[in-house]
């Protein structure tokens, strides 16, 4: 018997982006020691300071949510400029970033984690019983 599926829970977000060359030539370049330099300043260059410790926090609690649920919560973080980042704006109606939505139904709009951790709670409990 299978249990319960985990409870969804989607970031719409500005997310950084990093362009690369295709794997085969990555694992070239990787060899030289010279994508290491180039993608540093990639990642440095891509986010203003604000948005990066926005990113990190949004990234560690993510991290400790999914540990603490063991495995009852799945996380998808979405670029908001995204080909899938536009069609799920459109269908959540959402025109602010970021947005964390859960189990499809609920969202909250904004940097608010204090919301939306409780929320994710009640939906394990609900789902797992526990």
């Amino acid at each position: 018997m299978v249990g319960p599926e985990p409870i969804r829970v989607e970031v719409l977000i500005h997310a950084p982006t990093l362009f690369l060359h295709c794997q085969h030539c990555e694992f070239v370049w990787q060899q030289t020691g010279a994508t290491q330099r180039i993608h540093q300043e990639q990642i440095q260059s891509s986010i203003p300071g604000d948005l990066e410790k926005q990113y990190r926090q949004l990234s560690d609690w993510a991290i400790s949510t999914a540990k603490a649920f063991d495995g009852r919560v799945i996380f998808r973080i979405i670029d908001a400029v995204s080909v899938e980042g536009f069609f799920k704006s459109l269908r959540y109606r959402v025109h602010k970033y970021p947005t964390i939505i859960v189990n499809g139904k609920d969202k909250i709009i904004g940097f608010d984690l204090d919301r939306a951790s409780p929320l994710i709670s009640r939906q394990v409990a609900a789902r797992f019983g526990n």
